[in-house]
């Protein structure tokens, strides 16, 4: 006999929920949304969940996903246990009145190997506060979640693998289609938004055709343009994506994917860390068709307003994208010279010799998240869509003190309004007059976006649209429009770009004293 309910139920496909009421909210967690991609369903695509016939309890978060285990621990680590591979669970906070109301998709970061939707600082109560139903997703990371091989395509109706954890998102993203409208949601009104590699899998998204028509509008938050695997090709200096597992496979001591299939997922995952596996989708003619660069350069991607930007401090988090300073001015400049040929020039003007520290964090930082961000509102600007840009100049004390002024990730606890819930060696943000403004001001700028596809915020400047003279929003000491975002940035970083391509090399933090020599 089942008790009775003592929060909120709702009637989903696969079953009804019983979620928590707080303060005004309906909260369910860990719901699943696909079957446990486990034994036999490991590195296979989502599959329907077995329906339950009694009430789901959904008050506690679902395992986080598998990832490597933590050695050095950074200001973003947060315990994130209990982790399994039984993981493919969302979340959905709503307004106990809502109905029809917009749909905020949230794919959280951590580089494709880590990060939780249940990491506290992704708490979607302000934003629902505002009106919105906010939805947080797991979806499987590194190797489990990205793996390729011949024995994997082979079995797979479409003659390809990897992508796993980007098809994850594809089925949360179905879920919602599905099931939203029963918490309140406008299933036609769908916002996906991510940060970092959250942000990277909106990309993503916005270019398969697995994703289209599931969402309507996207925020990209430090996303990267960057090269990626082919499936079945070496190109632009990688090997092919089921090279790759074989190698892994072998350097496992394993002859075939049932063996892997065996092998404990956590062991698994650290020692495919240790060897080197990079998780990135693959480039495999369906899932992803063409490389990002040219699914947004032949204009393929989903028609959708778009709001996107970066940090200007990303890199003091991300050091280890940057290279060493080197010994003095007339070496940097050399490199630079040998490198960039007839672009050093620009390339000196925008990253000189006279702080080389300052200049090699900024050249990393543009040629990861500068360009692309500006390359995306480029791109849905040139198909009529609306697009705004932005750049978060914006420090706090405990930031600016440890030298992280607007560092990587830094804007989430202002966009979630979570100032108290940051992992617990994250310089800490202090609720004064100051702070609470600028995250008042950027909750309504994304909700209202996410609402009907423009981004205002009561008491604060009107965002343009980037087509009206490069405008984007900077939120320093405050929200402020400015235009022509760094001059030169973008055009050196394109021409670097399509040079390394048509050279058959990689374009991603391989930049500045750690160019390959680009082609004239």
């Amino acid at each position: 006999m089942t008790s009775p309910a003592s929060g909120p139920v709702v009637a989903i496909q696969s079953g009804s929920v019983e979620g928590s009421n707080e303060a005004g909210l309906q909260v369910f967690k860990g719901i699943p949304y696909a079957a446990p991609p486990v034994g036999k369903l490991r590195w296979k695509p989502p599959t329907a969940v077995a329906a339950w016939k009694d009430v789901r309890a959904a008050k506690d978060f679902g395992k986080a996903c598998i990832q490597p285990t933590t050695r050095a621990p950074s200001i973003y680590s947060s315990d994130v246990s209990p982790t399994g591979e039984d993981c493919l669970t969302l979340n959905v906070w709503a307004p106990d009145d809502a109905k029809n109301a917009p749909v905020f998709v949230w794919i959280h970061g951590g580089a494709l190997w880590s990060g939780t939707s249940k990491e506290t600082m992704y708490d979607g109560s302000a934003l629902a506060r505002q009106g919105l139903v906010v939805v947080s997703i797991n979806y499987r990371m590194g190797v489990l979640g990205y793996l390729a091989h011949p024995q994997l395509s082979a079995e797979s109706a479409d003659g390809v693998s990897g992508n796993y954890g980007l098809l994850d998102q594809v089925a949360a993203l179905q879920w919602v289609q599905d099931n939203i409208a029963k918490f309140g949601g406008d299933a036609g009104n769908v916002t996906i938004a991510g940060e970092s590699a959250g942000g990277l899998s909106v990309l993503y998204l916005m270019a398969s055709p697995n994703a289209r028509g599931l969402f309507h509008k996207a925020i990209a938050q430090s996303a990267y343009m960057i090269s990626t695997q082919h499936l079945k090709e070496d190109r632009y200096g990688v090997p092919a994506a089921e090279k790759i597992g074989i190698q892994l496979a072998a350097k496992s001591q394993v002859v075939n994917i049932a063996g892997l299939r065996d092998i404990d997922a956590q062991a698994l995952t650290d020692g495919a860390a240790v060897l080197g596996f990079m998780p990135f989708a693959a480039v495999d003619g369906k899932v992803l068709p063409r490389q990002l660069v040219d699914s947004f350069g032949h204009r393929e991607q989903a028609p959708v307003p778009l709001l996107v930007g970066f940090n200007s401090g990303e890199i003091r988090s991300l050091t280890m994208l940057a290279p060493p300073v080197p010994a003095n001015a007339a070496a940097y400049e050399s490199a630079i010279r040998e490198r960039y040929g007839d672009l050093a020039d620009e390339f000196l003007r925008l990253y000189p010799s006279s702080d080389m520290q300052e200049s090699i964090y900024a050249t990393t930082r543009d040629a990861l998240y500068g360009w692309t961000s500006e390359r995306l509102a480029r791109a849905q600007a040139a198909i009529g869509q609306p697009s705004y840009l932005y750049l978060f100049d914006h420090g706090y004390p405990a930031a600016d003190a440890a030298g992280l002024h607007a560092f990587h990730a830094s804007e989430i606890p202002y966009v979630f309004g979570t100032f108290d819930k940051t992992p617990p060696r994250w310089p800490k943000v202090e609720a004064a007059p100051r702070e609470t403004r600028m995250s008042d001001a950027m909750i309504g700028y994304w909700t209202s976006f996410a609402r009907d596809g423009v981004p205002q915020a009561k008491g604060e400047a009107a965002w343009p649209r980037f087509a009206q003279g490069k405008s984007y929003m900077r939120f320093g000491d405050e929200p402020q429009v400015e235009r022509a975002l760094m001059p030169g940035m973008f055009e050196l970083h394109e021409a670097a770009m399509v040079r390394r391509a048509k050279a058959n090399q990689a374009w991603n933090w391989n930049v500045g004293m750690v160019s390959p020599v680009l082609a004239k």
